[in-house]
Parts: structure tokens; sequence; C-alpha cells
């Protein structure tokens, strides 16, 4: 067996595990809608009545996310790219995202568009994980920065000291092993940031991009908790955003269907909020994030591909 052919056949067991869990989370999922009914109905309800200036600020915000998406994958590679084309790409890629588990979607898009654009498949997923990279960084900044701001508002459980340590272990083992596997992949990842931070425009525009970005999704999660007549402050509403999404990530499923659902309805719930309020809030944040844009962002992928942007 060749080495394509190895890789071939390790991308489809992966492809494999990623939809068993997808298909888990969802059967899960579809278990608790069953269970939680009478107050996602009260929920729907209450959003169905919500102030509709505040969603449509909402829905704003959530359009100006691929822009700023955009904006920070132009940043990720050295070449300058269609502007059209590449905002089209982004809601494209929103769209695929939320049909194939761990991102599989939103990352083929996206380097099937830079591949078209003149990159080569190295240098293309290259600027995917410098944009995903910078993603990250910034989210880590912005939690760590509103944590210190609103103290008491993320609870860490007591772990036992022999826990912690036995934690602590497994965390490091696995970040050796990582170090071993990924080393020349990360290299190569800090050698092209490097290169992208000789260029000032670019560095602005890679981490302008991706601040504004997670910024107004955050935006969009206050707009929503506004329009619903839940109060709690906006930098706490943030906060609560970056926690859970960070830990959605931990299970990665379509468009983080089920688990960033979960922990957001988890974390607003924690922070004080009722439960068919914090119902009312993730179903009007998926509403503005996920499920309008999808049916377009999908007709936009097919107009992509026939005009072989993608």
């Amino acid at each position: 067996m060749t080495s394509e052919q190895v890789t071939l056949a390790a991308g489809r067991r992966h492809a494999y595990w990623q939809t068993a869990l997808t298909a888990a989370v969802v059967a899960a999922v579809g278990y608790a809608v069953h269970r939680h009914w009478p107050v996602l109905r009260t929920g729907a309800v209450r959003l169905a009545v919500a102030d509709q200036r505040w969603l449509l600020a909402g829905a704003l915000a959530a359009g100006a996310t691929w822009v700023c998406a955009a904006l920070a994958q132009q940043g990720a590679v050295r070449r300058r790219l269609p502007a059209g084309p590449l905002v089209a790409a982004q809601f494209a890629a929103t769209a695929a995202g939320q049909l194939l588990p761990a991102g599989i979607g939103a990352a083929t898009v996206g380097l099937r568009f830079l591949m078209r654009c003149g990159l080569t498949p190295g240098r293309s997923a290259a600027a995917l994980a410098v944009k995903a990279a910078a993603g990250a960084v910034v989210r880590g900044a912005l939690l760590v920065a509103l944590a210190a701001g609103c103290p008491g508002v993320l609870r860490i459980p007591p772990v036992p000291l022999a826990g912690a340590a036995a934690l602590a272990a497994v965390l490091c083992a696995a970040g050796a092993v990582l170090w071993r596997r990924c080393r020349p992949a990360l290299a190569a990842l800090l050698a092209d940031l490097r290169a992208l931070h000789a260029r000032p425009a670019r560095a602005a525009a890679l981490w302008g991009g991706s601040s504004a970005f997670v910024a107004l999704h955050a935006l969009v999660l206050v707009a929503v908790t506004r329009a619903v007549a839940l109060p709690l402050a906006a930098d706490r509403v943030a906060l609560l955003y970056l926690a859970a999404s960070g830990a959605a990530a931990l299970l990665p499923t379509p468009g983080g269907l089920g688990s960033l659902d979960a922990a957001l309805a988890l974390a607003l719930t924690a922070a004080g909020a009722p439960a068919p309020a914090a119902a009312s809030v993730v179903l009007g944040y998926r509403l503005l994030t996920g499920w309008l844009p999808l049916l377009p962002g999908l007709l936009v992928l097919g107009v992509l591909v026939r005009r072989r942007t993608l």
C-alpha cells in the first residue's frame, strides 16, 4: 500500500469516527429536546415576541462576521485575493460548516477557494492554519481579559489534588506526543506568521479581522439577550460566549450542533438566567448565525462552484 493510499484510508477512518460522533451528539440532542420540550417551547414563544430592533441589530452583526472572516483570511496570505468572491466564500463556508463535522466543510470550501486563486495546496492549507491560529489566540486573550474584569462569573469546581496532578500528567504527556508529531507543521506555521508580520498591512488585517469576528459573534449573543429582556451585563455575556464556545470546540460537531447549544444554555443558567430565557437566547443566536443563513449560503456555494470559483 502506497503512502497516498495509507493517507486516504486514515482520512476515511477519521471521517467515520467524526460521523459516528456527530450521530451520537444529534441523538443526545434529540433526547434532550424531547425531555425539555416545555422549556424550549416557552423559550421559542418568548423569542417570537422579542424586541425586533435588537434582533435586527444581532442580524446585522452576524452578517458583518463574514466580512471580518474575509479580512482575516486576506491577512493570512501575501497575495491579494478578490474581495467579492472572498466574502462570498466565507459565507458559503459557514453554510458548509453546518453540514459536516469538525469544520471539515468550511475548511474544504476555504481550501478550494485559495487554490482557485492560485495558491498551492500547501500554501492554501498554511493560510487556513494561520487564520485558525490567530482566531484561537484572540479568543484566549479575550477570555483571559474578560475573566479578569468579571471575577466570579466563571466558577471552576474544586478538584482534588490527586485528580489535578493526574490531569496535569495526562495533559503534559499528550502535549509531548503532539509536539513530536506536529513539530514540523508548527515550525512552518510560525515561519508563516513571522513572514506575514513583516508586512504590517497583512498583520493588521489578520489580527483585526480575527478580533472583530469574535467580538461580533459575542455582540450577536448580547443583542439576543437584550431582545428577550434578559438582564445580564454585556461583558458577562461576552465572557460566557467565549467560555461556552471554547468548551464546545472540545466536542466537534457540524456548526457546534448540540455541543455549543448545551454549553451556552448551561453557561447562561449558571449565570442566573431562567431556563426559558436561556433557551430563548440560544434559539435566537442559532437562528441568526446558523439557520437563517443556511439556505442562502448553500445557494451561494452552488453559484461559486458553478462559476468555478471553488
